[in-house]
């Protein structure tokens, strides 16, 4: 009885332990977020069905140089005059009886079943099927690079709102740590009170300070959702579970001078690239406007049988040939080139913009990164001499010799300190990361470094 009372009891605690492991999640690491965000991400999509789309425009233009080969098959009968006539000479169907003048005015209806094949080669065309071509190649490296854009633009977006969390999460901390600290306090004037060491308004003091502490966790508490909901649009997994993350401890990041950092956005910037690619093709796109001006060559060829039956016999014939053609009123040509004379001022006007928001980018960046740096070693400073001066307070007023008033300032300077704090870590990191963003270097591999 007793051994399998102790059998049951050991299943049960083996099972328990399994369950509580199985239960047990790893924290969600910044890396994990970005990845996921990559593949989920609606905007991720887009550009990915934009790139798609290059590819396949790509294609398509490479289609011109193919000749053009169809199949028909024609099924038709009737008794029109000419249509009788011509469809005999066609069958090789033709008799002496036919030429009689009542037949030639009055056929009698007749059947038949064609059967053609056609094909068509555009061999010259001054170029612009070349040139449309490289067009499409150049579209289609854009795109790719616009896709490039729109990770690191996900990247810095999911690097926010993570440590948007993660602040959440420490300020929901602190200010639990202040209610409590808040009702000890107010605890302790109690007993001030009741020893003759502390007046009545003491206590009321000490009970404001409660109510004020519990509304500052309140408002914690709802900075925290609002942070997971923009963590949940970030990596666009709207069922997002709220998790425990992994904390990004404070760290100095390396530091680099600003024209080092702008020749790198120059160079590495996916958005510029796809805008200077775009402008090549727009180029090439005005090139191939002016060749359309110029002559086509085309070769042609047909083959067809015709027959009285879908499987009789009947007669076949052939053409072929080369037709040499240009345009002597090329008024929707012109009206084209210029189109594409327009596009390309106008991507070249976008090119100048981009370039000067991309220098007034990295120069904010490089000065947030500077000033974020000395605002971490300021709010360390600071939070460790504020706990010191708490301390000090917290001892005197045990024993008499501070008011209450001086113990909630204090308490009130401890708390700002460790807000402050908090906020120059998640500063520091973004600022970082926004110089990253800026520069273009801001990659799944370079986050990592973040955490």
């Amino acid at each position: 009885m007793n051994s399998q009372l102790y059998r049951s009891l050991g299943l049960l605690l083996f099972f328990s332990i399994g369950s509580l492991a199985l239960g047990a999640q790893d924290p969600l690491t910044l890396s994990q977020a970005i990845h996921q965000a990559l593949s989920q991400n609606p905007d991720s999509a887009i550009a990915r069905a934009d790139s798609l789309d290059a590819r396949a425009a790509a294609s398509l233009a490479r289609t011109a140089l193919l000749p053009q080969l169809s199949f028909t098959e024609d099924i038709s009968r009737g008794n029109d005059p000419v249509y009788a006539f011509g469809m005999r000479l066609r069958q090789q169907q033709f008799a002496s009886a036919d030429f009689a003048l009542n037949a030639l005015n009055r056929p009698q209806p007749l059947g038949n079943f064609s059967t053609r094949f056609s094909g068509q080669w555009i061999a010259f065309d001054s170029f612009k099927t070349q040139k449309q071509i490289h067009r499409a190649d150049l579209f289609k490296q854009s795109a790719a690079s616009s896709g490039k854009a729109v990770d690191q633009k996900i990247v810095f977006r999911v690097v926010a709102a993570y440590q948007q969390v993660l602040y959440a999460e420490r300020a929901v901390d602190v200010a639990q740590h202040e209610q409590e600290t808040a009702a000890a306090l107010l605890g302790s004037a109690d007993d001030h009170v009741k020893a003759g060491l502390a007046v009545e308004s003491d206590r009321m003091s000490a009970q404001v300070n409660v109510a004020g502490r519990k509304q500052e966790l309140i408002a914690a508490q709802g900075e925290l959702e609002i942070a997971w909901a923009s963590l949940r649009e970030a990596m666009g997994v709207p069922d997002l579970k709220e998790t425990e993350l992994k904390p990004i401890e404070p760290h100095a990041f390396p530091q680099s001078e600003i024209e080092d950092e702008m020749a790198t956005a120059f160079k590495t910037r996916p958005d510029l690239m796809a805008l200077g690619l775009a402008q090549s093709a727009q180029a090439t796109a005005i090139s191939a406007a002016k060749s359309d001006f110029g002559p086509r060559v085309s070769a042609y060829g047909n083959w067809v049988e015709d027959r009285r039956s879908l499987a009789g016999a009947g007669g076949n014939n052939w053409v072929a040939g080369m037709q040499i053609s240009m345009d002597i009123l090329p008024m929707g040509k012109r009206d084209q080139l210029a189109r594409e004379s327009a596009a390309k001022q106008k991507i070249d006007a976008q090119m100048a913009a981009t370039q000067q928001h991309l220098r007034m980018q990295v120069s904010q960046a490089h000065i947030h990164r500077k000033t974020a740096e000395l605002s971490l070693e300021t709010a360390r400073t600071g939070l460790s001499e504020s706990a010191e001066s708490l301390r000090i307070l917290k001892n005197r007023y045990s024993a008499g010799l501070a008011s209450i008033t001086d113990l909630l300032r204090a308490e009130d300077a401890e708390r700002q300190s460790q807000s402050e704090y908090w906020h120059a870590v998640y500063g520091n990191v973004m600022a970082y990361s926004e110089l990253l963003y800026a520069t273009g270097t801001l990659t799944p591999d370079a986050a990592e470094e973040l955490q």
